[in-house]
């Protein structure tokens, strides 16, 4: 018979929602995106205050070096494992936007970090690591926006062209089938 203790069949499983799907593929990426920031965080503080340190370079330009090298480390980290699976038929168009978009970034970056020192004289190397941090912070919601909107663009699902094969197929068969009051044959 069926089964289970019943004999009843059991229902598939309800496929999860699309928002719902959405809403889990996006908290991957966060997550992804986060991991890849979070390293590209560190490699901007090493670089940041090594360059503080070893050189006489004022903290606004040992910032912006710090800020390239980064850029550079998360390109690698956001193209290979962020968003490996988006679109790469245009790699130059792909890196002239995130070039442009994390010039952007790191202006807002910078622009934190420079008014705290030049304009509120706030200088010492805590504050200056403090207010750094702080443009991170708003430079990654700028580059995590344009990033997933301009730069990585996301290929059809897998779901959308599936549901656009059904619906084909669906109203070739509604298309097909004779009417009511129609002659078959």
């Amino acid at each position: 018979m069926g089964r289970g203790s019943s004999g009843l069949h059991t229902a598939p499983p309800v496929p999860r929602s699309a928002v719902r799907q959405r809403f889990d593929r996006l908290v991957r990426e966060v997550a992804k995106f986060g991991a890849v920031g979070g390293a590209g965080v560190l490699v901007n503080f090493l670089v940041f205050n090594l360059v503080r340190h070893v050189t006489d370079l004022q903290v606004v330009r040992s910032s912006v070096i710090a800020t390239a090298v980064a850029t550079f480390t998360n390109y690698i980290g956001y193209r290979y494992f962020t968003y490996r699976d988006r679109d790469k038929s245009r790699r130059t168009k792909e890196l002239s936007l995130f070039l442009l978009f994390s010039v952007v970034g790191l202006v807002i970056e910078n622009g934190v970090l420079y008014a705290a020192t030049y304009g509120f004289g706030w200088d010492s190397p805590l504050q200056s690591n403090v207010f750094k941090f702080l443009g991170i912070g708003v430079a990654t919601l700028f580059r995590f926006w344009s990033y997933r909107s301009w730069v990585f663009r996301a290929l059809p699902s897998e779901e959308a062209v599936a549901g656009a094969e059904s619906f084909l197929t669906t109203r070739r068969a509604e298309a097909e089938k004779p009417r009511v009051g129609q002659r078959v044959g």
